[in-house]
């Protein structure tokens, strides 16, 4: 079920057969201490030698499928092991997270072993008795049909981008998905014990770009297809080193700057680039500009006056999370993750759940909570004088 070199993203049509992958929200490429067996920001999903899914009854029929489990238990039959994603997490550890929201067996993804490979989402997952397992407090009732059906504790949405994961897409209702698999509008509070109106006309199939909230932690789905379309870990590294053999300059201090190596993305270096995000003037650090009348993190621009958040500069490095090939053109604000523009304006649409019943748009390298006008900034270099 794992991948070795999981940035290099083989053609759909070889051996061995990669179903998609889910990619954590809020990591730049790893998690921050690391990505350790089942613990980390991107898993690969592989066809088994043999099926492991489950009949549910005669009434579902389900042909030789395959299914992951993903879910904060460390138990055997977890997969894929999540836990609670920070803000700005490259900042933060494990250990300030108090009390986790998600399910400790959150959800399963169940594949077909033959072409087109359908992904489809269930809610809660297999113990170690190979029983569904549901919380004391999780929403439980009877179907029609007589089978039973519940909904996890705080819940399993998903989001189906429309027009697909490109730089045309807008985002799509979110739902929850019941462990049945069946679909419903939202509860009033992700814990409400009245669950939402069951959604006749829309399925649990996965499609390239949907996204899976897991109250905690929100997973990115990619098909196999869509990640052969995606640039890799390589281009992304090509990409940092030819802005910077373009050696933009501090306006100011006329100095050379430099994305700093994809492996030292959480250090501010010396020659890193940093922006006013108001504006999107890029200089080299100093510690000109302050004002007395605006917040610690607030500078004055000394190209356009410009008053606004002035933060480092990192290049987005979860290839997974780009919608297309482009240049590092633009930020997030306020966090200052670089990105090509058509990434940058998809991610600044797409509401992504907070706490019980909110939504906002966040940076998807760090989960940062996007602000401005425009939850973005075009980036302005000046090249060198000579």
């Amino acid at each position: 079920m794992f991948s070795p070199g999981q940035e290099e993203h083989c053609a759909p049509n070889k051996e061995p057969v990669k179903y998609g992958e889910l990619v954590v929200l809020g990591y730049n490429g790893a998690l921050p201490n690391g990505d350790r067996g089942r613990r980390k920001s991107r898993f690969a999903l592989y066809k088994r030698p043999k099926a492991n899914g489950v009949r549910p009854s005669t009434v579902h029929v389900i042909s030789t499928p395959q299914a992951s489990k993903v879910g904060r238990s460390t138990e055997s039959p977890i997969d894929f092991v999540v836990t609670d994603t920070i803000s700005g997490s490259q900042n933060n550890d494990e250990a300030q997270i108090t009390q986790s929201t998600i399910s400790r067996f959150a959800c399963r993804i169940v594949c077909d072993r033959n072409e087109p490979y359908t992904a489809r989402i269930f809610a809660a997952g297999f113990d170690s008795s190979k029983n569904i397992f549901l919380g004391e407090k999780a929403a439980k009732w009877k179907n029609p049909d007589g089978h039973m059906d519940g909904l996890t504790t705080n819940g399993v949405l998903v989001m189906h981008p429309r027009g697909g994961f490109t730089e045309e897409s807008q985002p799509g209702v979110w739902r929850e998905i019941s462990v049945c698999g069946d679909v419903y509008t939202l509860r009033e509070t992700r814990s409400a014990q009245q669950r939402g109106k069951l959604v006749e006309s829309e399925t649990n199939i996965l499609q390239d770009g949907s996204l899976i909230d897991l109250c905690g932690a929100t997973l990115l789905w990619r098909t196999a297809d869509g990640l052969f379309h995606t640039p890799t870990q390589k281009h992304i590294e090509a990409l940092r080193q030819e802005i910077n053999a373009a050696r933009p300059q501090c306006p100011v201090g006329l100095n050379t700057l430099a994305f700093p190596s994809i492996n030292r993305k959480e250090v501010v270096e010396e020659k890193q680039p940093w922006a006013y995000l108001s504006c999107g003037h890029v200089h080299g650090y100093h510690n000109w500009g302050h004002r007395s009348d605006t917040e610690a993190n607030e500078r004055e621009c000394p190209m356009c006056r410009t008053v606004g958040p002035y933060v480092p500069l990192w290049l987005g490095c979860e290839a997974g999370f780009y919608v297309d090939a482009g240049p590092p053109t633009h930020a997030f604000t306020p966090c200052g993750h670089v990105c090509s523009e058509k990434s940058a304006k998809y991610w600044s649409q797409i509401p992504l759940p907070h706490g019980t019943h909110a939504f906002h748009a966040a940076c998807p390298f760090c989960a940062t909570q996007l602000v401005g006008e425009q939850n973005c900034i075009k980036l302005i270099f000046q090249g060198p004088v000579d």
